[in-house]
């Protein structure tokens, strides 16, 4: 029997099988890349297409949100806007004085109160709004009826193409101290009700506001999510005995808790920005006291004061602390066992 043709171990068949390589790659000299890993070149070739589609997202993401960045150097200095018509040649003619915005922003009481009322609302929202969408998810997925679902997830997601100058004027409409609540309680001889102008449940209102709007929208999120998981799941459970109560915390949310996770993370890095538009259209009638947050407090500064380097100084605080908040979010993620944003 020829050598060519003597059997040989499979251990040793799977130690002579070699990953493919380029052409006019076979006789270089270079390091061939480790065993079930593809070149970089050869990766390259293999998804050119897909990032020829993606080639315009990155620019767009690179001009509107990096570029961008390189802005927050006016933090440093009294910028002056009206120097030249170039804001590049402006930055270049500003004075520099250093760390003294930050100093102004953490001795100035009317930051830390956008702080406060920043962070209260965070936590409101997390608390009160963040659960609604998944038991609407789950109430909505438990209905038989396929046109009955479709009617409920496209009522409840209708708010969410409404603008907010919309939104805010149903609200007063209903609870505004000439809308409807206010008239029926009068009609039954009792005092009228205006709670868009009430500093002390400003932050109920803002929730409630958030909730009628954009719960719809997460719903689609986790009805994805919902969709993924086999029916084989539920039947196994439901012949082991598990009703529908134990099916849902068996079989239902543990298939939602990677996507719960992956939208806390990303919930906590956009804490410190809690709807600039909405809070903006509504931060007369209540007062600064009680409307005042990081994003309005920038624009209030910087647009309407014209202290474009303290305000900047004041945003790039927001986007570290926001940072911070990602990472330490994604490190708990990490820790319960789900991806996160990004992998370890």
């Amino acid at each position: 029997m020829s050598h060519s043709t003597v059997p040989r171990s499979r251990a040793e068949a799977e130690a002579t099988q070699k990953d493919p390589v380029a052409p006019g790659e076979a006789t270089g000299t270079g390091k061939r890349p480790p065993a079930g890993k593809q070149s970089l070149r050869l990766r390259f070739r293999r998804d050119r297409v897909l990032l020829l589609m993606t080639l315009p997202a990155v620019l767009l993401v690179l001009l509107f949100n990096y570029v961008p960045i390189l802005g927050n150097v006016v933090a440093f200095q009294e910028y002056d806007p009206y120097v030249s018509d170039n804001g590049i040649v402006s930055i270049l003619h500003s004075p520099w004085v250093g760390l003294e915005n930050f100093q102004r922003i953490f001795e100035d009481s009317a930051f830390w109160n956008a702080v406060r009322n920043t962070l209260v609302l965070f936590f409101l929202q997390l608390v009160l709004y963040f659960p609604i969408p998944v038991l609407l998810a789950l109430l909505i997925n438990s209905v038989v009826r396929p046109r009955v679902r479709a009617v409920a997830q496209a009522v409840l997601y209708l708010p969410h193409f409404f603008s907010w100058v919309l939104v805010i004027a149903v609200f007063q409409q209903l609870f505004g101290g000439a809308g409807i609540l206010s008239q029926l309680l009068r009609a039954h001889g009792y005092d009228g009700l205006d709670i868009m102008t009430d500093p002390e449940t400003f932050k109920f209102l803002i929730t409630a506001q958030s909730v009628w709007k954009d719960a719809g929208w997460g719903i689609i999120v986790f009805l994805a999510a919902l969709a993924s998981v086999s029916p084989d799941l539920y039947e196994a459970a439901a012949m082991d005995g598990a009703g529908r109560w134990r099916r849902m915390w068996h079989v239902t949310l543990p298939a939602l808790r990677p996507v719960i996770a992956l939208l806390l993370v990303l919930r906590v890095g956009d804490a410190l920005t809690v709807g600039f538009e909405q809070i903006l259209l509504q931060r007369d009638a209540v007062g600064p006291g009680a409307a005042e947050v990081l994003d309005t407090f920038v624009w209030w500064n910087g647009v309407r004061n014209q202290d474009f380097g303290y305000a900047a100084a004041a945003g790039l605080v927001k986007g570290v602390v926001s940072l911070g908040l990602v990472l330490a979010a994604n490190k708990v993620a990490h820790l319960m066992g789900e991806q996160g944003v990004y992998k370890k």
